[in-house]
């Protein structure tokens, strides 16, 4: 292997880790909430706003980090994500009240929303062409490494005394390891040359691609950034040049999370038990979510830049559509547990395969160099909004209409993904960023 791969690789692995950290601290409360809401004393509302509050802190984070990359870069605002990771997971091991819970689910939330802005953005800028789509998709299969490690350990700890502060504590090892590792990476080659170190670009993606790769892809970047001198304002995001890509990026935000992922993730175990299973096999199913999320998402890796953007959404979206029926069916006839988890699995299975790698790796390719990191923290903003509606209400419409009329709603909206993905969203394998950009001009 070139020495020029190994070094994409390894700075895109240490990049990647904030979505480690992301899939870990969204996930870890599942297992969470059997047992600090009675340690609270939380009613159905209240339990969605202690897990929902990280979100508010996400949308916070999503914004902010697009305006803060833009004017420090990339690298630098990913050091502090990294420590707020770290504070985050400790004061929330460490809390005695509801209003310390929150703050520090809140505070984690800043970093979550940053890192998912910053961490495929990074890797998108950095990546050739050709293998782009998978080395984003390796920010998803760290996200779901995330997710299968919260599981895990929160079946590991459900006999531990004050075991939800152990859960939440393992995952101050992980943050120091993002941080240390982020001071050996370089910064994004394509923020350096926007930021008018054309030299320091042409260096790293020397260091990236090769010569010959660099020079063609340095031209790439100038003829992009030709006349745009200028900080971009958030007006003109929604400018007629931009109108099209946004409205498209904002879609695909709002639909991925109105279709249910976060539903299972974040309240898998409190799924299994309205379907009649018990405590410690709800939490031992539930590690089984964790690594078919883990293994599935494997597929997208391998197939993301053969098969394509478009053609993985299309069969995973009709895919979440048939298995969120079936769940509401299980709920509705009130079938075996085992019929739920059948389900469960299935439309984690598709998701994992086509939707989530395949979103990251959209909303971080479709925009423009010049708007890119405002734009890419707008659709990661619009994201953590509804994930934060979603995962905040769907206690409470468990409770009050029942889980067949719940996941109805919900294949619904997943349908809905299908008819704007088929109408509207176009593909980008194999294109460079720029030519990407042409697609928008034409």
């Amino acid at each position: 292997m070139k020495k020029s791969s190994l070094f994409l690789y390894f700075i895109c692995l240490i990049a990647t880790m904030g979505g480690l950290m992301f899939g870990f601290d969204v996930a870890i409360i599942s297992g969470a909430v059997p047992f600090i809401q009675p340690y609270f004393g939380w009613n159905e509302l209240q339990l969605g706003w202690g897990v929902s509050s990280l979100l508010v802190g996400a949308i916070i984070g999503a914004f902010g980090s697009g305006v803060l990359s833009d004017i420090y870069g990339r690298k630098k605002i990913l050091i502090f994500v990294a420590l707020f990771f770290a504070v985050s997971c400790t004061f929330t091991a460490l809390a005695t009240s509801s209003v310390i819970f929150i703050s520090a689910r809140l505070f984690g939330g800043l970093a979550v929303g940053a890192a998912s802005v910053l961490s495929p953005m990074y890797v998108a800028e950095v990546a050739p062409p050709k293998n782009r789509g998978m080395l984003v998709a390796v920010y998803q299969l760290a996200i779901v490494l995330g997710i299968l490690c919260s599981f895990t350990i929160n079946y590991g700890l459900h006999n531990v005394d004050n075991n939800w502060r152990w859960m939440f504590a393992t995952g101050v090892i992980p943050s120091v390891l993002f941080f240390v590792g982020l001071f050996f990476i370089p910064e994004s080659p394509r923020w350096l040359y926007k930021a008018g170190r054309k030299e320091e670009s042409l260096t790293v993606l020397t260091r990236i691609g090769g010569e010959s790769l660099a020079k063609v892809e340095i031209l790439e970047i100038a003829e992009s950034l030709k006349g745009n001198h200028t900080s971009v304002s958030i007006g003109e995001l929604f400018k007629p040049s931009a109108r099209k890509v946004m409205i498209i990026g904002f879609l695909l935000a709002v639909l991925v999370q109105v279709s249910g992922i976060n539903t299972i993730v974040d309240y898998a175990p409190k799924i299994l038990l309205a379907a009649g299973v018990e405590i410690s096999n709800a939490l031992l199913q539930t590690s089984f979510v964790g690594l078919i999320n883990f293994i599935f998402t494997f597929v997208a890796i391998l197939f993301i830049d053969k098969v394509g953007r478009r053609t993985l959404y299309l069969i995973g979206s009709m895919g979440m559509v048939i298995t969120l029926v079936m769940l509401a069916i299980s709920f509705y006839f009130k079938m075996e547990g085992i019929f739920t988890l059948i389900c469960i699995l299935s439309f984690i299975a598709f998701f994992a395969s086509c939707i989530g790698p395949v979103f990251w790796t959209l909303v971080s390719e479709i925009f423009p160099t010049r708007i890119r990191g405002k734009a890419v923290a707008f659709a990661s903003f619009t994201q953590w909004i509804f994930n934060f509606l979603v995962v905040l209400l769907f206690p409470h419409f468990l409770a009050s209409v029942g889980g067949a009329k719940t996941f109805l709603f919900l294949a619904l909206m997943s349908l809905l993904q299908w008819l704007f993905t088929y109408l509207y969203v176009p593909e980008t394998k194999g294109k460079s960023l720029e030519e990407i950009e042409h697609t928008w001009n034409r």
